[in-house]
């Protein structure tokens, strides 16, 4: 005969205060896990939505980003007329030379300033970003000095603002435009007229990197190989998505840093479980004797006070996801491989949040089974002798 779990449910209010205090500090460590989570998720998502399969990025040989590859006009054009690049709206092949580097904004959270990446980039460059377009404002005219800076760029920094100046180069560049990238990674830059941007670096004839769209899948392995065998061009092709996932190991430190902590805590939460089952035996001594005099066996008795610690458990989980849904959708930064920030979203999913619940639950299952192995084993007469 199986103890009810109004019995079990009840105890848990009789105790409230034990029971919240437990709970919470189950929550707290549910919390810790499920935001370094939704924080890696995040960004994961991030990079996953910047690239397309059929975008080529183009670097020196030996380079691993952007920021310290070196692509001169001559080999661009060696570049640009090799079969299998898609042919754009004008005529031209869509292949986009381009200028990186990083500058240095205040942000409203950092008076000192934050690293953000400007790009200098033709039209071709803007045309083959297709999933980009302008939110506010417009795009910036060829030869001026005007920019362009991505959502969370104009959210985080004042001096991003449209209508605004950013100091940069040999003078001042006008905002003029806000883009939305989605989840991008290119909503964490901000884009200029390539011969403009490379004029102020004193950069007019080595520049960075070159983006080549291919005609369809199967042209695009053809092509990666015949850039990499190219002894001319001395170049390194991948596609854009391999290049942003690669990325994502920036984020492989936190977290395992983050889950490390929450292992640590884990183990502290589930001695808490643990002695508060212990008391909750000692205090119910009489009441286990009770229940053994009515018939209920040692079985039902173990499971009883094993679930009782799984509800507990399961309770701090609940309260664990209802701490961290805040941070959905909270704007945050990483350092990438440009030596600049990526903005990305903390992103918590249905899957993330039952995967905290289920860890609560284990946590009550391991705080609750030696408690309730001992309660299933006192003596009856024991039992009912115990103040």
């Amino acid at each position: 005969m199986a103890i009810p779990i109004a019995y079990n449910l009840r105890n848990l209010v009789v105790r409230k205060t034990t029971t919240i205090m437990t709970a919470l500090g189950i929550a707290l460590t549910v919390a810790v896990l499920l935001a370094i989570l939704a924080m890696v998720n995040g960004l994961a998502a991030t990079l996953a939505s910047s690239g397309d399969p059929l975008h080529l990025l183009v670097l020196r040989k030996g380079s691993e980003s952007e920021i310290v590859s070196n692509f001169a006009r001559e080999q661009f054009q060696d570049l640009k007329f090799k079969p299998g690049i898609a042919i754009g709206k004008d005529g031209q092949p869509l292949a986009s030379l381009e200028v990186v580097t990083v500058i240095n904004l205040s942000a409203s959270e950092n008076q000192e300033g934050i690293n953000v990446t400007m790009r200098g980039l033709p039209p071709a460059g803007i045309e083959m970003r297709h999933g980009i377009h302008i939110a506010a404002g417009r795009w910036f005219q060829q030869g001026r000095r005007e920019v362009v800076v991505g959502k969370p760029i104009a959210a985080r920094y004042p001096e991003a603002e449209i209508g605004k100046k950013i100091r940069f180069g040999r003078g001042d560049w006008d905002v003029v435009g806000v883009m939305d990238a989605g989840r991008g990674e290119q909503g964490s830059e901000i884009w200029g007229d390539l011969n403009q941007v490379s004029a102020d670096l004193q950069r007019e004839s080595v520049l960075s990197s070159a983006l080549v769209e291919a005609t369809d899948a199967v042209t695009a392995k053809a092509l990666v190989n015949d850039i990499n065998n190219d002894q001319r061009l001395n170049m390194n092709a991948q596609s854009e998505q391999q290049y942003y996932e690669a990325q994502t190991s920036s984020a492989a430190p936190i977290e395992y840093t983050g889950i490390f902590v929450a292992i640590i805590m884990a183990v502290g939460s589930s001695f808490a479980a643990m002695n508060t089952m212990y008391a909750a035996v000692s205090r119910r001594a009489r009441e286990i004797g009770t229940l053994r005099v009515l018939g209920f066996s040692q079985g039902s008795i173990l499971f009883s006070f094993f679930l009782e610690s799984v509800l507990l458990s399961g309770l701090g989980g609940v309260l664990g996801c209802l701490l961290v849904m805040p941070l959905n959708g909270i704007t945050t930064g990483i350092g990438n491989s440009n030596f600049s920030e990526t903005a990305f979203n903390f992103h918590v999913t249905p899957g993330i949040m039952l995967g905290g619940i289920a860890f609560a639950v284990v946590l009550g299952c391991l705080g609750g089974l030696f408690p309730a192995r001992m309660a299933s084993r006192k003596e009856i007469l024991t039992a009912l002798r115990e103040v």
